[in-house]
Parts: structure tokens; C-alpha cells; sequence
């Protein structure tokens, strides 16, 4: 029997506000819109970028597939930072590089269309998955991150970043002296911005510490609250290995003010995990 018009209507009211209802669920989950000088936007995973334009891979409320946009027309990016990201940030601290590069390879790979558009999080990601690389030792993936960063960034030369990737790349067999001063100077070199420096600082205190220097190590983590108070996640790790050096009976107090201010900062991230687990050693 043939349907009736009645029911193929239905059928096609149904297909449209399930379209609809997909449609919709794909704009919701993705957060990362790319905002034009015209103010419109695109979702982030609707476009690509070829050549000198933008191209609609997947059409939206306002824009067709196929449809370009010269990419000079984009003019930010907006949207909430991808929740790995941090998470990643406190794996690495944490000294376990290769989980945090399995949480950033995919936002970096995601995000890498916006890199050059102001407001972008894959520049963020991208240093943190140099820094990760470094520790890692892969050299290669460390090289070809700090061109893809410096490229990107409008400032001439290498990014800063770079010049961190190279000092955590010495390998153990340059003399540990060698292998501090090049972390050190990273914390003195008016070049650098905040967060290179905090990040040299932290692993410059990691090196002292594993070399037996305790004092040289506690000096090194409270140098990055103390004089890179914008170094972000690097503060809270800074602060739970200092509280570490001091957690004998007559600097307790210390200790337990260190991992209180990583625990009320940390964020929910491993980072708090372990200023909890710690306080609560120490309590």
C-alpha cells in the first residue's frame, strides 16, 4: 500500500527536526568559533584552511558548504579553552610527559587552522607540547613544534619557547653544571617571557633536587611564585615540590601554607590531587 500524504509529511517533518536536532547538537559541542571582521562566525570544525582562504567544509546556520572567505577576514577566536589543556599542563608537571602529550596532540591538531588568529588556544597547547616533547627527548617533535610556533607568532626570530626546548633537551651526558646554567639563564634573560621562565626555573629545581642540591632546589621552586606570578600551572607544581623540601618539623608551617595556595589554585587537575594527598599527610 502506497503512504499517504498525511504520513509522508510526518516522515519528512520528523527527518527535518532530526536534521535539525543533529545540526544543533554539532554547534553545541563545538565551543571554538573562529569570529569574523563582519562579526559572524564559524564553528571551528566546519572550516579549513587552504591557501589564502577559509573554506565551509561543513555547512552552518550562515554559511554553505564549499563557500570561501578570504582568511584575512578572520579576525579572533572565541570560545572556552579546551578543559584538557590544563589538565595536560599538570600531567607534564607532574612528570608524566607522554600522558600529557596524548591530551594535547589532538587540540594542537584541531586548533592548528587558527594558530596566526589573535585569541587562539593552540598556541598554548602547542608550547606546552614542545615542553613535553623536550622532556620526552624527542628532538625531532621539539624541532618541528618551535618552527610551527615561531612561525605563527608575529615577533621576528625564534619564539622563547624554543630556547627552553634546547636547554631541556642537553642530554646527561653534558656535565650538570652546563646543563643548570642553561636553565638558569632562561630565568635572567629579559627575552624570555614569564612563563619560559617559570617553566626553566621548575626544571632547573627538578635537576637540583635529583642531584642531591636540596637548598639549590628550594630556592629554585620558590623563585617561580616569588618572581613569575603569571607562570600559571607551573606555580602550583613549584609550590607542592618546595613544600616537599619542607616538610620537616621545623618549616612544617611552611609547608603546609605552600600546598594550601597550590591546592586553592590548582584547579581540577592532578595538581589538586596531589596538594590534597600531600596536606593531608602532613595534618
Amino acid at each position: 500500500m502506497a503512504p499517504s500524504l498525511s504520513s509522508l509529511r510526518t516522515a519528512l517533518l520528523t527527518a527535518g527536526a532530526l536534521g535539525a536536532s543533529i545540526f544543533a547538537l554539532a554547534a553545541a559541542a563545538e565551543t571554538t568559533r573562529i569570529v569574523l571582521l563582519n562579526g559572524r562566525s564559524i564553528p571551528l570544525g566546519a572550516v579549513a584552511h587552504q591557501g589564502e582562504n577559509l573554506v565551509i567544509i561543513t555547512a552552518t546556520e550562515t554559511f554553505n558548504e564549499g563557500q570561501t572567505i578570504p582568511f584575512e577576514q578572520a579576525d579572533h577566536v572565541y570560545g572556552e579553552e579546551p578543559p584538557e589543556l590544563k589538565q595536560a599542563t599538570a600531567l607534564l608537571l607532574m612528570d608524566k610527559p607522554k600522558d600529557a602529550q596524548k591530551l594535547l596532540e589532538p587540540i594542537v591538531s584541531h586548533h592548528r587552522l587558527t594558530a596566526s588568529i589573535p585569541g587562539n588556544f593552540w598556541l598554548e597547547a602547542a608550547r606546552t607540547l614542545l615542553v613535553a616533547c623536550a622532556v620526552s627527548r624527542d628532538t625531532l617533535k621539539c624541532t618541528e613544534l618551535g618552527k610551527e610556533i615561531s612561525d605563527a607568532t608575529p615577533a621576528p626570530g625564534n619564539d622563547p619557547f624554543v630556547a627552553l626546548g634546547k636547554a631541556l633537551l642537553l642530554p646527561a651526558s653534558v656535565k650538570v653544571e652546563d646543563r643548570d646554567t642553561a636553565l638558569a639563564d632562561l630565568t635572567t634573560d629579559a627575552r624570555m617571557t614569564a612563563d619560559v621562565s617559570a617553566y626553566a626555573s621548575f626544571y632547573r629545581a627538578n635537576l637540583l633536587k635529583q642531584e642531591k642540591h636540596p637548598e639549590q632546589a628550594l630556592e629554585a621552586y620558590l623563585i617561580v611564585p616569588c618572581l613569575f606570578p603569571s607562570g600559571g600551572l607551573v606555580l602550583m607544581a613549584a609550590e607542592i615540590q618546595a613544600a616537599d623540601l619542607l616538610n620537616g618539623p621545623p618549616r612544617r608551617a611552611e609547608a603546609l601554607a605552600l600546598l594550601r595556595s597550590a591546592a586553592r589554585n590548582a584547579g581540577e587537575t592532578v595538581l589538586l590531587e596531589e596538594a590534597n594527598k600531600r596536606l593531608k599527610s602532613l595534618q
